[in-house]
């Protein structure tokens, strides 16, 4: 008979399919089998867990563990409290039991769902996007190397890896290295270590023999290297060695190379002397598309108006975005539902809202506006009808209602004492424009930039 591991991998294999990745990887694959006799016996991570489990997904385990342990296979799961008691009075079946909590195999070092077909293209990442794709297909041949650089979360390191992940696919003879800077920096120190106590010259020769034998180098955040003088004289060998064996190197940084501190000045000529591409901030349209993909993925059930309220709310960092929208997703499934909604995706962002909206004040709002737009303060809120001035106090009072919570007849005082009526007027009407005209969205998208940088 198989062994239980073997076993487990195919029921987790199945039921991946069926469930959210939220549930899959919260709840189902942390899943241990630990023993199996007359039923199954499973260990999951918390109490929290198994109730999640037995209330959401008992349908599926039970479908997938008897397509694999046979029909009518009963199985039970343990908090860790019973699993300890379970062990204390059962010797599980040598022959079947897991010996090792951690079976999962050495994971490659490319993350398979970081690939060029799932890479959202936009007007932000386009030329980076169609760097990294002629390097991919053509490596060593030209803009060798290829620096990117950009802010946290714009997709640096998803290239790095859509990269690996074609050449891999395309090219599986050629010997790749990815490694953050961290890394390389700490093979560095470790082969120093390794040196001085065999009292040879073998570990600093396995460490240039793992770097400098390669086709492909790729090395995140390089910009960590920049304080560290020893490091920084072995990556330049290591970048010398390769480059002129026409090896491709490929570098990420925060920041182009001119503006990484203490840098030594050869590193900054060989790192400048390939192409340099900076990546950045993805516009609305964007983040929309970068969130429906995500949705799509991972199989987020997730209401239209949750993936634009998101995408509004953070412009500057993608991963965080992703992960907002898992959190929107994960207190959905938490309340039992198979959609996310505005709700949920209120109460995700509820700690930072009540923060932004203690700072914010309608003054703000109003001030940025006039600046915006090139008008006085006492214009937006006096009488003035003309057109120059209705749209950007309209917009203005829109802004306000949506990101402040306070009554409409305040601020229909902010505005010189206009009517509730009139205010409720302007809001719906900014808020029907956005819906189907695209200029109105850059502006108030704009503005929203602007006033969170304000606070």
């Amino acid at each position: 008979m198989q062994e239980l591991k073997q076993l487990w991998e195919k029921v987790l294999s199945k039921i991946e399919s069926m469930v959210s990745i939220v549930s899959y990887e919260l709840w189902i694959e942390p899943l241990i089998p630990i023993d199996f006799r007359d039923k199954l016996i499973l260990s999951a991570n918390s109490q929290t867990a198994k109730k999640q489990l037995l209330k959401n997904h008992s349908k599926e385990l039970t479908e997938c563990i008897e397509s694999v342990f046979g029909n009518g296979t009963i199985y039970e799961i343990l908090d860790p409290a019973e699993k300890e008691e379970y062990l204390q009075n059962n010797q599980p079946n040598e022959n079947q039991a897991l010996v090792d909590d951690n079976f999962s195999e050495e994971k490659c070092m490319f993350n398979t769902k970081y690939t060029f077909d799932n890479f959202i293209v936009g007007k932000s990442n386009q030329f980076c996007y169609a760097a990294a794709r002629a390097v991919a297909e053509n490596p060593g041949q030209k803009l060798n190397p290829l620096f990117i650089y950009g802010g946290v979360g714009l997709g640096k390191t998803h290239l790095l890896h859509a990269i690996g992940n074609y050449l891999k696919q395309n090219n599986p003879k050629l010997k790749i290295q990815y490694v953050t800077c961290e890394k390389f920096t700490n093979d560095y120190i470790e082969s120093l270590g390794t040196n001085k106590e065999k009292g040879t010259v073998k570990g600093t020769a396995e460490f240039r023999e793992k770097y400098r034998n390669l086709d492909v180098l790729m090395v995140d955040d390089i910009q960590f290297i920049s304080k560290r003088t020893s490091t920084q004289e072995e990556f330049f060998h290591t970048f010398n060695d390769l480059y002129q064996q026409n090896k491709q190197i490929i570098i990420s940084s925060d920041r182009p190379p001119k503006e990484i501190e203490t840098l030594e000045d050869r590193l900054r000529s060989r790192f400048s002397s390939g192409l340099i591409q900076d990546i950045q901030a993805p516009d609305f349209e964007t983040r929309v598309a970068i969130l429906r993909k995500k949705a799509q993925l991972e199989r987020y059930f997730i209401d239209d108006d949750v993936i634009e309220f998101i995408a509004e709310k953070v412009d500057t960092n993608i991963r965080e975005m992703e992960g907002l929208l898992s959190k929107v997703y994960f207190f959905a499934t938490l309340l039992g539902k198979k959609s996310a909604s505005i709700e949920e995706a209120r109460e995700a962002f509820k700690e930072q809202l009540d923060v932004q909206k203690e700072k914010l004040t309608p003054q703000t709002i109003i001030q940025t506006v006039c600046d915006y737009y090139g008008i006085e303060y006492n214009e937006i809120t006096g009488k003035k009808k003309s057109k120059e001035i209705v749209e950007p106090r309209m917009i203005a009072i829109y802004l306000i209602s949506d990101m402040i919570d306070i009554p409409l007849i305040s601020i229909g005082r902010l505005f010189g004492g206009r009517d509730h009526t009139t205010i409720i007027h302007s809001r719906d009407k900014i808020s029907e424009l956005l819906k189907r005209d695209h200029k109105t969205k850059t502006i108030i998208n704009d503005l929203k930039k602007q006033i969170g940088e304000k606070c």
